[in-house]
């Protein structure tokens, strides 16, 4: 059997160590073959780590794609707003593709990468929606779709995004402003809309939201602090200094931080760079709390809340049906199903959960692997459009006071995009 050789476009903490590491792991049907990545640490990191041969080691994506084809599959990993014009770029040279999320941080890119996905329908094309693929979400489907409780007809999710996260990525980190990046409900949550689709089997019809940034801003910046957290006399009892959530806990975070991520080598980093900063005098704006109602085709509604205001990092749930109800917690793997009538409940233990998603990164990368092995076409990134249609409308919603339609939404994406071309071009 032929090995399924990939390339890896983007080196940073999802490619090296979300990815990468099933691919190397089982050698035996596919092998990381190169890797493009502009940062010369990372690269030299990823090189080293998987063996790779110096020729098929690129500074850039660009240089890769000069080259004949190298490998079978991309996987694109690097920052948001390069992800639309590298998978065109990966489909235009005959590569199957694997696209972190959000497949586009623009509503013109999602546009296009909707015509890319109806254009190279003989390509596996997929995006990295992982929490598909775990066990946890998969038992959850399968007690729906079962109708032992009835028929569904709520659900209450919530994403606890966890303050020393939020504080990591969305206040110091890339995703803090959505000017560079998107809005938080995207660039954090389209794979949790995503799962609301997935569960409900339906399609979204209209959706509304609210939310801002309430914490996280220069009006809790207090005389006695500092921008730095290393000169500030109130870091010993702030639970967001950089110290507390570095150097005190072994976090996969910290690889972000630094390559090399010792407690010598954050502490160094961590005085001059901008994982150092206070909370408070950030240049981030994305929302830190936001709650989104949501009503599907078939009736079912949701509500959603992600809020950064969490001690855990998880996801808890609650399916409400016509007899019964489920909840659930991601973080503990723990399902528990409550049949009205019954006194007892059922507690499904689903196993130790591990760090990688509940095991959704490397089974989704082991799905891609097989498609490719076995010669089957998944052009799954269209339904994946709809959950990032979502997030943009949510956004819109929530900045705008409106109640959003979503399919007349698209609709105006569309058509917005292609005015605005034929006008520029």
């Amino acid at each position: 059997m032929k090995k399924v050789k990939v390339a890896v476009v983007g080196a940073g903490v999802r490619g090296t160590y979300a990815y990468a590491p099933y691919i190397f792991e089982n050698q035996e049907v596919c092998e990381i073959v190169a890797v493009a990545e502009t940062k010369k640490g990372r690269r030299d990191l990823f090189s080293k780590k998987y063996n790779l041969k110096e020729e098929n080691v690129f500074e850039s994506a660009e240089e890769l794609f000069e080259k004949e084809k190298i490998a079978d599959a991309i996987i694109i990993a690097t920052n948001d707003d390069r992800h639309f014009n590298l998978a065109k770029l990966a489909l235009e040279k005959g590569y199957h593709v694997l696209l972190e999320k959000p497949m586009a941080n623009s509503l013109d890119g999602l546009v296009h990468i909707k015509e890319l996905a109806e254009k190279y329908t003989d390509k596996v094309f997929m995006t990295c929606h992982v929490l598909r693929y775990t066990e946890f979400f998969k038992k959850l489907k399968e007690i729906i779709d079962s109708k032992e409780l009835g028929a569904l007809v709520s659900i209450q999710h919530n994403e606890n995004i966890g303050y020393f996260h939020f504080a990591h990525s969305y206040v110091r980190g890339n995703w803090r402003n959505s000017s560079d990046t998107g809005p938080l409900m995207l660039t954090k949550s389209c794979h949790d809309l995503d799962i609301l689709l997935y569960l409900t089997g339906s399609k979204c019809r209209k959706i509304a939201s609210f939310g801002s940034l309430k914490h996280f801003n220069s009006d809790n910046f207090k005389l006695t602090m500092s921008e730095s957290c290393y000169r500030c006399s109130e870091e010993e009892n702030c639970p967001y200094s950089c110290k507390k959530i570095y150097l005190e806990n072994e976090r996969m975070m910290n690889n972000a931080v630094h390559i090399n991520p010792t407690k010598e080598n954050l502490d160094t980093i961590l005085k001059k760079g901008p994982y150092g900063r206070c909370v408070y005098r950030c240049d981030n704006n994305v929302v830190d709390n936001m709650v989104s109602i949501i009503e599907f085709e078939n009736d079912v509604t949701a509500t959603f809340n992600l809020s950064a205001f969490t001690k855990e990092c998880t996801r808890t749930i609650k399916l409400m049906f016509t007899h019964g109800e489920v909840g659930g917690n991601f973080k503990e793997n723990e399902i528990r199903i409550k049949k009205f009538g019954d006194i007892k409940e059922e507690v499904l233990k689903l196993g130790k959960n591990d760090l990688s998603h509940g095991g959704g990164d490397k089974n989704l990368i082991k799905h891609f692997i097989d498609l490719i092995i076995n010669e089957k076409i998944d052009n799954s990134i269209k339904e994946s459009i709809e959950s990032h249609i979502m997030a943009f409308a949510s956004e819109y919603s929530r900045v705008s006071e409106q109640v959003i339609y979503i399919d007349e939404f698209l609709k105006d994406a569309i058509d917005m995009t292609s005015e605005i071309e034929d006008t520029l071009f």
